[in-house]
């Protein structure tokens, strides 16, 4: 895996780590500012997923300003061996915005899967949880819901400019 990048690729990255721009075309307004064209700027992004160069290109939103006041991490203890079936199923809930295998701290920590759920309360983020539950069965054998109390600033590794 090559995960070189030249000097265009790192005034992109630049450009992009803290989100692509808020307009219609934000591919074409990128190119424009790095003298590229639009499907410059989505080949670059994409060699450099495929390399590795960067990690993914996605939305974070704010869920507490789009109306999703209670969030809830969802962690349950399910068997080892069908830990990326429910992962793959758990995930894919229209619900669910994040969903990945995390080692266990046994006897502390017993959970092995991680699934976080917004609501508009917390009422509901629980009854979502409760459908996870239904859904796993006899697989869940122990879960709990830790409820955020703040939101984060969500950024990664930043490089300079």
């Amino acid at each position: 895996m090559n995960a070189a990048v030249d000097e265009i690729d790192r005034r992109l990255i630049i450009a992009t780590q803290s989100g692509l721009p808020l307009v219609s075309r934000p591919y074409q307004l990128l190119g424009e500012q790095l003298g590229i064209s639009a499907e410059d700027v989505m080949q670059r992004l994409k060699r450099m997923l495929e390399s590795g160069a960067i990690r993914r290109i996605g939305a974070v939103p704010n869920h507490y300003a789009i109306g999703y006041t209670a969030n809830g991490m969802s962690v349950w203890d399910v068997p080892d061996e069908r830990i990326d079936e429910w992962g793959g199923r758990i995930g894919a809930l229209d619900f669910v915005t994040h969903c990945y295998h995390r080692p266990r701290k046994v006897p502390a920590w017993p959970y092995n899967l991680f699934a976080m759920v917004h609501g508009g309360s917390r009422e509901e983020v629980r009854h979502k949880v409760a459908s996870i539950a239904t859904l796993l069965g006899t697989d869940c054998r122990a879960c709990d819901v830790l409820f955020s109390t703040g939101i984060l600033k969500k950024t990664g590794l930043r490089i300079g400019g």
